[in-house]
């Protein structure tokens, strides 16, 4: 018997109903309430919560998104948790803004306009949808379904939407990779490929009007040029800084994109990153690990609002920069590209 339960989410005041067979995060998406969350399968912590009520079991996670003791104490992953009774949780993180501002999850046929590569393991793929219709907020994110598999693949779009339908994706090959493999001579253009979203909660809060911090490294481009089109076709003045880290030279992508949005956006600063080799002409100011640059050029992040797109290591070296020069909580906001649990690719 599959019962129906409500969800009440405090200290926002907010309820839904949900199904035993769905996790309480599904059922919010359902429902267009945009909880906190990122990679939707028990890694990342993000919609970690306290269970005030009720009865709730939870899918496999990570124990490192969930220790044991947090579990013990009445913490929960709203992405693994399935309810068996009325439920009260308390949600730990939230943005009221976005929340209250959540767009249906939904699921659209697309077919495949261009695959572009960007560097030696960067592709620039971009979808056409032709059946349905897909709002999204720039910086949000889609799961892309992996051809004649149950599985996805979850890739932030690189602008925001368009009347025609387009969505623009920048992803990083791996070997191997379930999906991103698949961009090397199997698919091509004219495939279909079913797309599911919007979800994530890395959007531009309107209410702000702090000076802006971008860091991002490889295919964490494709947010922040969803962020920054977003801001040129909006004529926002806000001033901001785009860092951006590669390994050499040869890995920097979408210089044309930055140079077109400078034009458009005469208050953006671009910065690129190296890691590993550099021409000789090069900044020393700008060697080195992205989050490692950041905290040599910025003497005031405290005051200003910080995004952060990029792998774990860099996200979490780069966390422990702002909390150490004391950024508040609530101007932190980041997108940690998390990988799949079970394929270790992609």
């Amino acid at each position: 018997m599959n019962d129906q339960h409500k969800v009440r989410f405090e200290p926002v005041g907010i309820e839904i109903e949900v199904s035993e067979d769905e996790t309480v995060l599904d059922a919010a998406f359902r429902q267009g309430v945009m909880l906190m969350h990122g990679c939707k399968e028990g890694q990342c912590s993000a919609c970690k919560s306290f269970l005030l009520d009720g009865d709730v079991q939870m899918d496999r996670y990570s124990t490192f998104a969930l220790a044991d003791y947090e579990s013990d104490e009445g913490y929960v992953l709203l992405c693994r948790s399935h309810a068996y009774s009325d439920l009260q949780v308390e949600l730990i993180n939230f943005d009221e803004e976005m929340i209250h501002s959540g767009l249906p999850v939904v699921t659209v046929s697309t077919e495949i306009m261009s695959m572009t590569d960007l560097s030696r393991d960067i592709t620039r793929l971009v979808l056409r949808i032709v059946e349905g219709e897909l709002r999204f907020y720039p910086g949000q994110y889609v799961d892309i379904r992996i051809p004649d598999h149950d599985e996805h693949r979850s890739f932030s779009m690189a602008a925001p939407a368009s009347p025609d339908g387009t969505l623009e994706f920048i992803i990083k090959r791996y070997p191997g990779g379930h999906f991103s493999g698949l961009l090397e001579g199997q698919l091509d253009v004219g495939d279909k490929l079913d797309v599911t979203g919007p979800y994530g909660t890395f959007t531009l809060k309107a209410s702000s009007e702090r000076r802006l911090v971008f860091a991002a490294g490889g295919a964490g481009m494709a947010p922040m040029l969803a962020l920054l089109r977003q801001m040129a076709e909006s004529r926002n003045e806000r001033e901001v800084v785009f860092y951006y880290g590669a390994r050499t030279e040869a890995d920097l992508i979408s210089l044309e994109d930055i140079a077109e949005l400078r034009e458009r956006l005469p208050q953006l600063t671009f910065v690129p990153c190296l890691s590993e080799s550099w021409p000789e002409d090069w900044n020393e100011a700008t060697t080195g690990f992205v989050h490692d640059v950041v905290g040599r050029h910025e003497d005031s992040l405290s005051s200003c609002d910080v995004y952060l797109c990029g792998p774990p290591p860099m996200i979490d070296a780069a966390l422990g920069l702002l909390s150490e020069v004391g950024v508040p909580r609530e101007q932190i906001h980041f997108d940690k590209f998390t990988i799949t649990a079970e394929s270790g690719n992609d």
